[in-house]
């Protein structure tokens, strides 16, 4: 028995899961979580998404009008599909900081984060409304709003989780990173799972191969990335 211990304390993974709460693709990923093999140590990173965006010069989907419809019909099918509620709130985008920095003071935890992703997107409830936001601070025993988000420590987590995550490639949430290897988006969710299970699911010639295409055409950029003016 004590063999087996120690063999698996050898083969402990580390994962960061990168998120934001103004993704509802976040919050499908959340409710999954528990399917995650058990060698996995996970830390959740709360993330400003729109940082992201601003890192590599991107639009959301939320900004490009069809993307935005399409991004909701399909994240309520899925939810639905899961078995999940799933009632987006009455407006979106929105300012996700308060509620960022809310998961932070409040350690990031499982249950916290769990609370605020079902408030918004479970419950849909609004994130920029200040009463709303003062209930949700309560539930999680909060009662300094305000000061509690307001706390330098605060700002800077989430400021080092943002630019961690760059650092890492991640360029869009949710996203995990294990290994050194990126799995954006819900929708990789049963490839990370194979893969983890399996290494080899993406250690293939061909897979290694289209990895690292090189590209035939580029597209130019503009001088100033959107989102950084």
């Amino acid at each position: 028995a004590n063999s087996e211990l120690d063999r698996r304390v050898q083969i402990v993974r580390k994962a960061d899961w990168y998120f934001d709460f103004i993704s509802p693709y976040a919050y499908l990923q959340f409710h999954q979580l528990s399917r995650l093999p058990e060698d996995v140590e996970l830390r959740l990173r709360p993330t400003l998404f729109a940082g992201l965006l601003n890192y590599w010069g991107q639009l959301g989907p939320a900004e490009i009008p069809e993307k935005k419809r399409h991004t909701f019909q399909l994240c309520r099918w899925r939810a639905d599909r899961l078995n999940m509620p799933f009632k987006a709130p009455p407006r979106h985008p929105f300012n996700p900081l308060p509620t960022l920095r809310l998961a932070i003071a409040t350690g990031a935890t499982r249950e916290s984060v769990g609370t605020i992703f079902d408030f918004l997107w479970a419950e849909g409830k609004d994130a920029q409304d200040a009463d709303s936001l003062k209930i949700l601070a309560e539930r999680l025993g909060v009662h300094d709003l305000n000061a509690a988000i307001s706390e330098e420590a605060v700002k800077i987590a989430l400021r080092t989780n943002t630019e961690e995550a760059c650092a890492a490639g991640v360029y869009g949430v949710p996203s995990f990173v294990i290994d050194g290897l990126t799995f954006w988006g819900d929708d990789m969710m049963e490839m990370m799972l194979e893969w983890l299970e399996d290494p080899n699911t993406l250690g293939d010639p061909e897979s290694l191969r289209i990895a690292n295409l090189p590209a035939a055409a580029v597209r130019p950029r503009p001088s100033s990335p959107i989102g950084n003016k």
